[in-house]
């Protein structure tokens, strides 16, 4: 405990700055990435088969693919075709890719929950298709998959410790306990102290959508 306070008296502030570009690495990848599932999943609603073969695909690279793996060609391999993203995007960007695919796939999941007899009964009503998925379907699919976006979120949070594999102008959770443990002999406070950072941001974004889900819950 004392080595813990020790810590703290000497590299609070910079504790501090890591946990909040952390935050600002989770939610920019967060809404980017959710923006993109949506209109990934919307789309492959779509009447076009070469579409939904496409779209398909990019699920499932997106899903499978390691996430370093992924940084590391972002970073090192698409410089080599001219495409230069400088470090923090990079990880945005990576981040935010899986993401979409995740989100893509659980929104499918969550547009199957939504009975069959609601599309006809809009069809009769002369609805088009996009003006359904706005309507009845996606709203409806986004409410059945609280849950698991929020999971998703929590592993998103988690993993902007890919961060620490670029020199970002800044130090995320990971690279500074990193940076402490080669600077000093006080490595193992550092990551008791981001693995506490760490569960309290993970049970923050659980409670928010455990709270969010019961309010939004559809009752079937």
């Amino acid at each position: 405990m004392e080595s813990v306070l020790r810590l703290l008296a000497d590299h609070g502030p910079a504790f501090g700055q890591a946990l909040l570009l952390t935050w600002k690495l989770t939610a920019l990848s967060f809404v980017a990435g959710f923006a993109l599932g949506i209109v990934v999943a919307v789309a492959s609603l779509l009447p076009l088969r070469p579409l939904r073969f496409v779209l398909i695909g990019y699920v499932e690279v997106f899903r499978n693919i390691p996430s370093v793996a992924l940084l590391i060609f972002i970073v090192f391999a698409l410089p080599d075709l001219q495409v230069v993203i400088d470090y923090e995007p990079s990880v945005i960007l990576t981040l935010s890719l899986v993401c979409s695919a995740f989100t893509a796939d659980y929104l499918r999941t969550g547009i199957n929950t939504v009975a069959g007899g609601q599309v006809d009964a809009a069809r009769s009503l002369g609805m088009s298709p996009m003006v359904i998925i706005s309507s009845i379907v996606l709203p409806q699919a986004l409410r059945s998959v609280v849950q698991p976006m929020t999971s998703l979120l929590i592993a998103l949070m988690l993993s902007t410790a890919l961060a620490s594999q670029v020199p970002l102008p800044g130090r995320e959770l990971t690279a500074l306990v990193a940076k402490i443990a080669n600077d000093s002999a006080a490595g193992i406070s550092a990551f008791a102290l981001a693995a506490a950072m760490y569960l309290a941001s993970g049970l923050l974004i659980a409670w928010a959508g455990a709270t969010l889900d019961r309010k939004v819950r559809i009752l079937r």
